[in-house]
């Protein structure tokens, strides 16, 4: 049987099968990972160990020289992500406030649950496809953008950001195991090669664990409204990314990739409730619009950097065709 290969003739098959697997166990039987326990449960629960590792074996694949590039990618990535965060929250936040839509088509739709579907990225989801689709220095990229997890750069976007502070151990804990690689690897040839070799097998397992976070149910129960919010924020971070990738040298797979939401984005409203009461209403209805972003994010992002992949790829051969140099 080749199993692996018909894995593989899915757009991003290594990390969406094994997430579609994930999320529908964890639909169909929520409970399985913690009934059998031991090492089957932490199948299900293990994805940020499992990431760690990534980073790890990751990291020894990066050159020193290319840090540069690395910074430059994700700072880049980033501050595109949480400015479109800001724009929308000033927009709506003009128009609704704090309070949630009550009644109507986009009855629950709040600015929270706007600009945290918005704000976080899908980091495993990011690094596996770029290690499928992308470089080294773009599946690194994210060691930047992982400072956007979290509440904190919601609370900034809604003007709460006094109600929080930064902890600098968070900032640093994001990128030590990619600088671990990184030194092990730039230190040893023969490290790089064992360490780096590793980094793809990693990618089904984390997967799975991500998707065994997801439960499919949370997309019925929010509707038309949680898969109008997944599509819009897919779309539209999209479009602005790829011309922001492009703009940093890469050819716009990398800013699609980045156009998700992340898993922990779902707690952020709550989180963002906490420290401030005049969300608490909002916060509701946001938290189950943002898990169905993540959702509708998770599916539909690798069939579209994919397919985007091909197309430029596709220009690339082109252009060097008539330039006379087909590579």
């Amino acid at each position: 049987m080749r199993i692996k290969a018909a894995v593989e003739r899915v757009p991003g098959g290594l990390m969406t099968v094994p997430l579609g697997c994930g999320a529908f166990l964890a639909t169909v039987a929520p409970h399985m990972g913690e009934f059998f326990g031991s090492f089957t449960g932490a199948l299900f629960t293990g994805a940020l160990p499992i990431l760690a590792v990534f980073y790890v074996c990751m990291g020894a694949t990066i050159s020193v020289d290319s840090l540069p590039m690395v910074l430059r990618r994700g700072g880049a990535l980033m501050a595109t992500k949480i400015g479109l965060g800001v724009l929308c929250g000033v927009v709506l936040g003009h128009f609704l406030g704090a309070q949630p839509v009550r009644s109507g088509w986009f009855a629950g739709l709040s600015t929270l649950a706007v600009v945290a579907a918005i704000n976080d990225t899908n980091g495993g989801l990011y690094m596996a496809l770029m290690k499928r689709y992308g470089t080294v220095e773009d599946a690194a990229a994210y060691s930047v953008m992982a400072l956007e997890s979290g509440p904190f750069i919601t609370m900034v976007t809604l003007g709460v950001a006094g109600l929080s502070a930064f902890p600098w151990q968070t900032m640093l804990g994001a990128v030590l195991p990619l600088c671990g690689g990184m030194l092990l690897g730039n230190l040893d040839s023969e490290l790089r090669t064992f360490l780096g070799g590793a980094a793809p097998v990693l990618i089904p397992f984390f997967a799975f664990a991500l998707g065994a976070s997801l439960d499919l149910h949370l997309l019925w129960r929010a509707g038309l409204l949680g898969l109008f919010l997944g599509l819009a924020t897919l779309l539209t971070s999209a479009v602005v990314m790829v011309g922001v990738d492009k703009l940093i040298g890469g050819n716009g797979t990398a800013g699609i990739a980045a156009a998700t939401t992340a898993g922990n984005a779902a707690a952020v409203p709550m989180l963002v409730a906490a420290a401030n009461s005049r969300y608490a209403e909002a916060a509701k209805s946001a938290t189950v619009l943002v898990a169905s972003s993540v959702i509708v994010t998770s599916l539909l992002a690798p069939l579209l950097t994919a397919w985007w992949y091909r197309l430029a790829n596709r220009e690339c051969r082109i252009r060097q065709v008539k330039s006379g140099h087909p590579g």
